[in-house]
């Protein structure tokens, strides 16, 4: 049985990847979480997002941003990454991972979402029924309430590690 808290897949960057592996394997569409998943918090999209975003496009994947931010924020980044999206998304909620299903005519099983943080990103993917990687934070910079969160993630980190080997 699935833990809702585990990752399917734990890795060290968005950008490491093989997304051609996933496309091989059936994946259809992609949903990302931005901040700290694609680039520091708050940060525009810069040219490593949107190059991976050129190349997700030319091997044939659909992409959805998925953020709990406000949309001038997610807008923007969207905009530049040439990508759809869907703000204030009520992660860890699983109806907006639905919401982009939906968006990319994909289901569960041809969709994969990255994100970075356990208690959102990687919790809804999973109780949408999504295949999950979670990725390492790029900036260790964060705000108070994501900070406090981190301590608890190295708790399930540790007994996910535990299972895994």
């Amino acid at each position: 049985m699935r833990h809702i808290l585990y990752p399917d897949e734990y890795l060290r960057s968005a950008y490491e990847i093989d997304y051609d592996r996933l496309y091989k394997e059936g994946c259809r569409g992609l949903i990302f979480d931005i901040d700290n998943t694609l680039v520091p918090h708050g940060a525009p999209a810069d040219k490593r997002a949107i190059r991976l975003f050129a190349h997700l496009k030319e091997l044939g994947f659909d992409c959805v941003l998925l953020s709990n931010n406000k949309e001038p924020r997610v807008k923007t980044f969207s905009d530049k990454a040439g990508t759809r999206y869907i703000f204030k998304a009520g992660k860890p909620k699983p109806r907006n991972f639905r919401r982009a299903m939906e968006l990319m005519h994909t289901d569960a099983d041809s969709t994969v979402f990255i994100g970075d943080q356990i208690f959102t990103d990687i919790a809804g993917a999973n109780l949408a029924g999504i295949h999950s990687i979670l990725v390492e934070p790029i900036n260790p910079k964060e705000e108070i309430q994501i900070v406090l969160k981190r301590y608890l993630e190295k708790i399930v980190l540790f007994f996910y590690r535990r299972k895994r080997l």
